[in-house]
This record gives structure tokens, sequence and C-alpha cells, in this order.
């Protein structure tokens, strides 16, 4: 892959990438420093990628290691996305708002599947875990934004 068929790929995705991160961190400025972070690591390790039609898929992967490490370095940091923080403009929404409010294991899974349009066997890719878990934590997630959906329409 070329600089600029690598270029080309990441602006496709740029976006997708910074809502994954959102998902999983609380600072926007943790955000932007674990997208940069993914980028110059997939840069480096190109040569690892074995099929070029997985690199969304892999770069995705990056991305999720690297807020894991963001998050870990952290460990005041809430496992709640913070309210005050908003996702970029053309995502506000009560659902997203819900969405953020999740934990982060079934959070991520409802992000990718429904949000960024994954299949259950990529997210379990994307994510390294079985289609099992990633279906369970579907259905947990579901659950528990009907429950944070209906907390707020009471309010």
């Amino acid at each position: 892959m070329t600089r600029t068929d690598f270029i080309r790929r990441v602006r496709a995705c740029e976006r997708r990438l910074y809502r994954v991160a959102r998902t999983m961190l609380s600072s926007e400025a943790d955000c932007e420093d674990a997208v940069q972070e993914a980028l110059l690591k997939a840069w480096s390790k190109l040569d690892a990628l074995r099929e070029v039609a997985y690199f969304e898929t892999w770069l995705i992967r990056i991305l999720i290691n690297q807020c894991k490490t963001f998050y870990r370095r952290r460990p005041h940091a809430e496992a709640e996305l913070s309210e005050d923080i908003p996702y970029p403009e053309t995502f506000e929404s009560p659902l997203l708002d819900a969405l953020k409010s999740l934990p982060h294991k079934p959070g991520i899974v409802l992000e990718l599947h429904y949000i960024e349009g994954y299949s259950v066997r990529e997210c379990a890719r994307i994510l390294g875990i079985p289609e099992g878990t990633v279906k369970w934590r579907l259905n947990q997630g579901r659950r528990l934004l009907r429950l944070a959906i209906g907390e707020e329409a009471e309010k």
C-alpha cells in the first residue's frame, strides 16, 4: 500500500475512527490523541496488514487497543462518557446521548454494529472476541439502552 492509498483510506474512515474513540474515551483531547497514535502505529506496522481489504477493520482494532491504553493510563477516568462533551455536530440525538451513558463493552459493540454498520462477524473480528460474545453484548446493550432511554423519558 502506498502513502497515497493509506491517506485516502484513512480520510474515508476518519469520522468513524473518531466516533469509535469517542465511545471509549471521555476526553475529546484523548480521542484525538488516540486516533493520531493509532494512525502512526498503523503506518509503522503497515507491513503487518495481511489483506488490504481488511484495512479499516485492522485500523479500528489498532484504535481500540490504543483507546484501552489511554484508558488504563488514567485510572481516575470515569467508565461513562461525560455528558458535557458532545458528539460531532451531526450525531446529536437523545439515542446517542443514551448510548454514551452505557458501559464501555456493550457501548462499543452497539456503536460498531448499529451506527457504523458492521456485521456481528466483523464486530467480533474488530474486537477480537467470539461472535457469541458480540451477540450477548448487543443484547445486553439494547437492554441497557432501553433502560437509559426510559429514564430520560421520565425526566
